[in-house]
């Protein structure tokens, strides 16, 4: 089944998992907000990204900062000077356009990187017009994509400052801080989740580009003279996975199945912690029930790094609309502290017992959108199921927005009874729904849309012997469990420490 885009925004706003915002007054491009249901998806991702990456690991740590800082902030990191886009008006209609994305979507090559000039170029050559009515383009031009706002009495001078565009900077500024108190020593990391915003020229394709968005970003301090002293590397050395080298773009070959140490022999990966975590970005997802079929790893072009990058990769996936990235990870080398060295002269150097030296760090940083994942996770599991005829959300049970739905057979005091009491236990360590509106079928039906992966039905049979039926969600299979064994048996059900054959 081809999955659209716009079914999936629409059966997101139908289940209540994402709406259009301020849709009452026509809706506003780029923003979206989430409902009930969304709510708990997104929180359960953030929480399994959480535990995954800070909860489990002694040697990373969370931080949580503002979301406007010092408007020096992005002097120094380059945004004020280089973060934009380039922009192409129509000159008939004034329809605008990302400059990249309009010469991909027309003439089907790489774009990302591209100057003003090379895009001028390349409409001009091709005679490209406006998609909505034909007129001509203008020169493309740079945009900057970030919001600006006054901070303070904005008619005093200096009160300009802006939405941050990314998280990353407020963990260099403070870098020193988390190092002297948290008790970490090289190497270790720092994970902020939080919001960011981006003045998109056209967001598109539904939760796939934003102007406000979540980040769930780690910054990876290293000494820059120990990049491939990585404990871990041999543990995830042959994991093998899909990737689109550079070579094979140039080239115009397939992505292919390469083991994590060719990447890192070849030379295409520089060092062996970058390889690490491409393996644990990776890991996370698969374990989370995304088929590597639909992952592939890309290497960045030389053209198209970001300033600050010594070598970046992008995790894609296969969407219907194309193979679009969805993780962004750089080598950032000492770029941001060294840029926050000299601007704030202040000292983020750490002193390195071993060789009795004051170091800069190297930063390798893992850069996931939460949002991204959130389409990820939910187009992967948006499935129709033939037998049943209706759409079945296979979500993985840990990040499922709701664990059980718990239903009286029929609309009988004594069943009405048993199941509220099966309700009220449950709801204590879990989020479960009651149900007792219509047939049983369109309650499993309406548990399945939603993802909700077992359903717990209470019927005469159970009033005699104390038992419920249990539903797994994606066989439709049914098992009787003693109402005694429910709450263990459900929470290991949901953690992966049980099979559902073996109740």
């Amino acid at each position: 089944m081809k999955k659209d885009i716009n079914d999936i925004a629409s059966f997101a706003k139908r289940k209540g998992f994402v709406y259009p915002s301020s849709e009452i007054y026509g809706g506003y491009g780029g923003f979206y907000d989430y409902g009930p249901l969304g709510v708990e998806l997104k929180n359960n991702i953030k929480n399994a990204w959480w535990k995954f990456f800070v909860q489990q690991r002694e040697y990373i740590v969370g931080l949580d900062s503002s979301i406007i800082g010092h408007p020096m902030i992005w002097k120094a990191s380059g945004h004020t000077d280089n973060f934009g886009d380039v922009i192409v008006k129509c000159e008939k209609c004034g329809a605008v356009y990302r400059g990249d994305h309009l010469i991909e979507d027309k003439l089907e090559i790489q774009a990302d990187g591209m100057g003003p000039e090379q895009i001028s170029k390349l409409i001009e050559e091709h005679n490209i017009k406006c998609e909505k009515c034909q007129g001509n383009l203008s020169k493309a031009s740079d945009f900057n994509l970030m919001f600006t706002t006054e901070v303070g009495a904005a008619k005093h001078s200096n009160s300009t400052s802006y939405l941050r565009p990314e998280t990353a900077q407020m963990i260099f500024t403070n870098f020193k801080l988390v190092y002297e108190n948290a008790r970490v020593k090289l190497p270790f990391g720092i994970l902020q989740i939080g919001k960011a915003f981006r003045n998109e020229i056209s967001p598109r394709n539904f939760l796939f580009r934003l102007r406000e968005f979540e980040q769930m970003e780690i910054e990876f301090f290293m000494h820059p003279e120990k990049i491939n002293d990585c404990p871990f590397y041999n543990q995830i050395k042959d994991i093998e996975l899909n990737v689109l080298t550079e070579e094979m773009q140039k080239s115009n070959e397939e992505h292919k199945l390469m083991k994590i140490y060719e990447l890192v022999e070849k030379g295409n990966i520089k060092s062996k912690w970058h390889a690490y975590f491409l393996a644990e970005v990776f890991r996370f997802f698969t374990s989370y029930g995304i088929n590597a079929e639909n992952l592939r790893l890309r290497e960045h072009l030389k053209e198209e790094l970001s300033h600050y990058s010594a070598g970046t990769f992008d995790f894609e996936y296969r969407f219907s609309f194309g193979w679009k990235e969805v993780h962004g990870m750089a080598n950032r080398t000492d770029f941001d502290l060294s840029q926050h060295i000299k601007f704030s002269k202040k000292d983020l150097s750490v002193f390195d017992e071993e060789t009795k030296k004051k170091v800069v760090p190297h930063v390798i940083e893992p850069s996931q959108g939460l949002d991204r994942a959130f389409l990820l996770f939910l187009y992967e599991a948006y499935a129709y199921d033939e037998k049943r005829q209706n759409y079945v959300l296979k979500l993985d049970s840990r990040l499922a927005p709701m664990k059980a739905g718990i239903f009286p057979l029929v609309n009988k005091p004594e069943l009405i009874d048993l199941a509220r009491n099966i309700f009220e236990e449950l709801v204590q360590e879990f989020p479960v729904v009651y149900d007792k509106s219509g047939s049983i079928g369109r309650r499993y039906a309406r548990q399945d849309e939603q993802g909700t992966p077992f359903c717990i039905t209470v019927d005469f049979d159970g009033l005699e012997n104390n038992t419920v039926t249990i539903r797994d969600r994606d066989t439709a299979e049914q098992k009787r469990i003693n109402v005694a064994e429910l709450r263990d048996a459900l929470r290991k059900l949901i953690n992966k420490e049980l099979s559902f054959k073996d109740i």
